[in-house]
């Protein structure tokens, strides 16, 4: 895997999931001799479960470390600092991976007892834990969701959770974007694999989660959070840390240039399931038909991004293919009067669909 490419992948397995894209990405020779040690660093900023929008699926470190152990690889740590003021070691058990790591054998470190050591970030001196410096290479492996704060947490903001707490109210004081960017020069990221499956909009302590049955994977992870904030209804410099992350060479948000690789096709995932939670709000606009998750994941994005109300509903879903209407989001409605295309659109592209609507 090169680092200008994005691969996807669409479904409602994780582990499965995880384990292709592993695959697809030919992750073992990324790593290289089989004796390093291998960091794996999930979202688990509380204690909550995955389905509801704030933490990472452990079904995708289970799949991860199956197939690095089926590689060869040994030395697998997981580790994690929930944010200040919530209990890692309850997460670790809230969230599955304390018996995750009983079941497979994996170090389990809790970054919040760990010792720090300070580490020049190009400008800036970061804390950083000393368990999170020791591994030969990182694997990030954030949830896709939105921030009260930031508007998005993803690859780059993942990283907060290898500091000490003390260092993590500093970043409050500096405003996070400029921390966030500069402790990515330091940080490492040798792998992404992004928890797309469910992700909060707004918050990134969950409650509120909308199925978009995606994970993707990248080596670059100023190039995965500018991709993902499209897919959540932004322009990458809606979100500072990304440019400025860019600007100290971490990476490259041109997603323009990227290669974005589908391994399956959206329609191939899990048909999205009844609406739910904040998502409801926006059901009495959408006409839906054997929707994809991913598809209809953009268009609430980009719902909500918008103050959206229609007398014309928008149609969405395999169920309108061959047919005609007025207003339609992907490529199934292609035979409407007016349609956003893509398969699946991302959510940037559906925004800027209905608001040039109303020009």
């Amino acid at each position: 895997m090169e680092k200008d490419e994005l691969l996807v992948m669409y479904g409602d397995d994780p582990e499965a999931m995880a384990r292709r894209i592993a695959g697809e990405a030919r992750l073992a020779d990324l790593i290289g001799q089989r004796g390093k040690r291998i960091g794996l660093k999930p979202n688990l900023v509380a204690a909550k479960t995955a389905d509801q929008g704030a933490t990472t699926h452990p079904e995708i470190v289970r799949g991860l470390a199956g197939y690095l152990k089926e590689q060869g690889f040994t030395r697998l740590t997981i580790m994690e600092g929930s944010w200040v003021g919530d209990d890692t070691d309850k997460a670790f058990a809230r969230c599955g991976y304390t018996a995750l790591a009983a079941e497979e054998g994996l170090e389990l470190v809790n970054l919040q007892k760990d010792r720090f050591e300070v580490r020049g970030c190009k400008g800036m001196d970061i804390a950083i834990c000393a368990q999170a410096l020791k591994v030969d290479f990182m694997i990030n492996i954030p949830v896709l969701k939105g921030h009260c704060q930031t508007l998005l947490t993803c690859a780059l903001k993942n990283n907060k959770g290898v500091i000490p707490d003390r260092e993590k109210r500093r970043f409050h004081t500096l405003g996070l974007h400029k921390p966030i960017a500069h402790l990515n020069t330091a940080a490492r990221n040798d792998f992404v694999l992004v928890d797309g499956i469910c992700g909060d909009l707004e918050f990134e302590e969950g409650g509120n989660p909308v199925p978009a049955g995606r994970i993707f994977a990248s080596r670059d992870p100023v190039l995965c959070d500018a991709w993902a904030a499209s897919l959540l209804g932004y322009d990458a410099g809606a979100v500072p840390y990304i440019g400025l992350a860019e600007q100290l060479g971490v990476g490259s948000a041109d997603v323009k240039q990227a290669r974005i690789r589908e391994l399956n096709r959206c329609s191939e995932g899990a048909a999205f399931p009844l609406p739910r939670g904040k998502e409801r709000r926006f059901s009495r606009f959408i006409r839906e038909d054997k929707a994809c998750s991913a598809c209809y994941a953009a268009l609430v994005s980009a719902l909500s991004r918008m103050d959206y109300a229609c007398a014309e509903p928008v149609c969405i879903g395999q169920g309108f293919k061959g047919k005609t209407g007025a207003l339609g989001v992907g490529r199934c409605t292609a035979g409407f009067a007016a349609s956003s295309g893509g398969c699946p659109p991302t959510a940037a592209e559906v925004l800027g669909f209905l608001t040039g609507r109303g020009k």
